[in-house]
């Protein structure tokens, strides 16, 4: 079994930063890639990054120059960096990991979310 913890959100004022992590434990025998997903009220949850295994990083348009995924293998933990943040930032933001377990099967677990206001 997988679980996936999400931390490191909060209220920030406009042109803020805030820095999010995902620590994914468990049954892992390697992480192939973490996504940070978000969802404001009453849409739909967006993909906002992505890291893979190999360190390619992958970003939304609406957060590019803005925001900075990263990974510390070691802890199995990845970070989303988002700095000059604004109100339509405001959402809760989800990690998904997919990993390849110690059975060899592939995984895909998701937080419980942790909530950024960007807010004056």
């Amino acid at each position: 079994q997988v679980q996936v913890v999400e931390s490191g959100g909060g209220l920030v004022q406009p042109g803020g930063s805030l820095r999010l992590s995902c620590a994914a434990s468990g049954t892992i025998f390697s992480i192939n890639a973490v996504n940070w997903y978000r969802q404001a009220p009453g849409k739909l949850r967006d993909l906002v990054a992505r890291i893979t295994s190999g360190g390619t990083a992958t970003y939304a348009e609406s957060v590019k120059g803005r925001f900075t995924i990263s990974s510390d293998n070691a802890k199995n933990t990845v970070y989303l960096q988002m700095n000059s943040l604004k109100p339509e930032d405001t959402a809760v933001y989800y990690c998904n990991a997919i990993v390849t377990t110690t059975t060899r099967t592939i995984a895909g677990s998701w937080g419980q979310g942790t909530q950024v206001t960007v807010s004056s």
